[in-house]
């Protein structure tokens, strides 16, 4: 019946949760209790000796490796474990026990130095299970985010596929139209160069025969002009009077000079002169045009005086009378008379004269024609040179690897800030991380897209960004993000732990693995 009520009053004691000390060497965990039998030789757990039981635990280090002193601190290599009940057991140093300072939450490191501890594994371990607890919600509602990501990621994977697909035989069919348009472009565009070319020439030789005639009536005004005495012959001496000539540039036609010109004939009539005119009409002036630099050169001196005289006054035109704007007025004719507007004006209408006539009609149609073929070509070509681009970043977006499940997809082309209190920091996953002042400034390139480097177990838990932009006289920057579960997609903070190496905390249910059915009522391993 004693037997019967001991195991009742145990069971009894369990069910509530009591502890209840299982005998063993103090310092000695459950998992070493075999090693540790009352009245009988203990052997060193490194098998260097073996000592009666009542040298364990006597203050006294006989084993090398410390373990006959459990729990005292006679040996400088042992370890004291802590039971910690209803919290996690622990070890600590030997030299830890009895010295004043509480290391162990139930106090028994503690047991001879009269340090008042107070048992505070309750509380902790409550502490702890409401973390787990707020941890494995975490997990769990990540967990099922993570499951949608990767139900999104596959469906959008197959859409983009058949996209892709269908791209490409849209592609082949626009290949074709292209190079169908391209044979129309160039054979509209034949009979547009030879329909130009021919209006060109034609108008080359009407801009020839325009200048020949131009010539003529030049060559006859000069012949009468040089013709002083009007005996229809120009002697050598009349076209010495013309001294811009000279082919020496000493500043004098000499008679001799004026001969060569001339042929060597002392006179020549109109039918002559035409073979002189080659050799004079580049030097020649005409008495009926008036020289150039004169009134060109005139108005900026005028304009200066008055600049020079009202120097004082910022605005002088306020304080003149109309008498004065009047004569102001007369003095700008006069100069209307003498300026260069008179030149300009034989310039417009040589460039008008010189402008190409407008196309025929036929020429026009032709023009036309071959426009629109360009314009229909281009247009195919453009076409074309976007869908390649839509394809080549389709399939850039599928060759990624984005996890077993494709469950980092939905990171792609989005990026993630934190403002602290200098710099506003920017991830964009797969591509790249920046560094941009916060109060205005150039932005910094922390780092492009390199790979996964996470553990052999689980690689997506790091990502690697490097060759950013160069330190002063340093390395190129990198960054490493570090992912965590989490409900939300967010940059959680950034460091730099090593010289122009980045750390970016940032958690994402993508990371979130499925939750165990974890107990979260005190430790199962608690030590009874």
């Amino acid at each position: 019946m004693t037997c019967v009520h001991l195991l009742l009053t145990l069971v009894f004691a369990v069910s509530l949760g009591t502890p209840v000390e299982i005998q063993r060497p103090r310092g000695v965990p459950l998992t070493k209790k075999q090693f540790y039998v009352e009245n009988k030789p203990f052997t060193c757990l490194d098998g260097s000796r073996t000592i009666s039981f009542d040298r364990v635990n006597d203050d006294y280090c006989d084993c090398k490796d410390g373990s006959d002193e459990p729990g005292t601190a006679a040996c400088p290599n042992g370890s004291f474990h802590c039971t910690n009940a209803g919290y996690r057991p622990m070890f600590i140093p030997s030299s830890r026990i009895n010295d004043g300072i509480c290391d162990c939450c139930d106090t028994t490191d503690e047991y001879n130095s009269g340090a008042k501890c107070e048992n505070t594994c309750k509380e902790l371990g409550r502490k702890e299970r409401e973390v787990l607890q707020k941890m494995a919600e975490i997990t769990k509602e990540g967990f099922l985010l993570k499951q949608h990501l990767i139900e999104e990621a596959k469906k959008g994977q197959q859409e983009k596929q058949s996209k892709v697909t269908d791209m490409q035989g849209n592609k082949k069919q626009l290949d074709e139209k292209v190079e169908v348009l391209r044979t129309v472009k160039e054979t509209a565009e034949q009979p547009e160069k030879e329909a130009k070319e021919r209006h060109l020439k034609a108008w080359e030789e009407q801009k020839a025969a325009i200048r020949l005639e131009k010539d003529k009536a030049k060559m006859a005004e000069a012949f009468l002009e040089l013709d002083d005495n009007a005996d229809g012959f120009v002697s050598v001496s009349e076209l010495q009077s013309h001294a811009e000539l000279d082919a020496d540039a000493d500043g004098t036609l000499t008679e001799t000079e004026a001969q060569g010109l001339m042929g060597g004939a002392e006179q020549v009539d109109t039918s002559t002169f035409e073979s002189v005119w080659p050799n004079i009409k580049d030097k020649y002036h005409s008495e009926s045009q008036p020289e150039e630099p004169a009134p060109v050169e005139t108005p900026p001196d005028e304009v200066k005086e008055p600049v020079v005289d009202n120097d004082s006054e910022p605005y002088p035109e306020d304080d003149i009378s109309e008498e004065e704007d009047e004569e102001d007025e007369d003095d700008y004719h006069e100069d209307d008379d003498k300026a260069p507007p008179t030149i300009k004006t034989p310039e417009k209408n040589h460039e008008d004269e010189e402008a190409m006539p407008s196309y025929d009609a036929d020429t026009q149609a032709l023009i036309d024609a071959a426009q629109k073929a360009r314009d229909d070509f281009e247009e195919a070509e453009k076409a074309l040179r976007e869908m390649d681009d839509q394809i080549r970043n389709i399939e850039k977006e599928l060759s990624f690897d984005f996890g077993p499940d494709a469950e980092f997809t939905y990171l792609y082309s989005q990026c993630y800030e934190l403002t602290t209190g200098e710099y506003i920091y920017r991830l964009c996953p797969f591509n790249r991380v920046s560094q941009k002042p916060k109060y205005g400034g150039s932005e910094t390139n922390l780092g492009t897209w390199g790979s996964w480097s996470g553990p052999e177990n689980n690689k997506y838990l790091l990502m690697k960004y490097d060759h950013g932009t160069g330190c002063w006289q340093g390395p190129n920057r990198s960054t490493t993000v570090k992912l965590t579960c989490g409900k939300e997609t967010v940059v959680t903070s950034t460091s730099e732990p090593s010289r122009c190496e980045y750390l970016i905390e940032f958690t994402t249910p993508a990371v979130c693995q499925e939750p165990a059915n974890t107990d979260l009522s005190p430790h199962d391993h608690e030590e009874l």
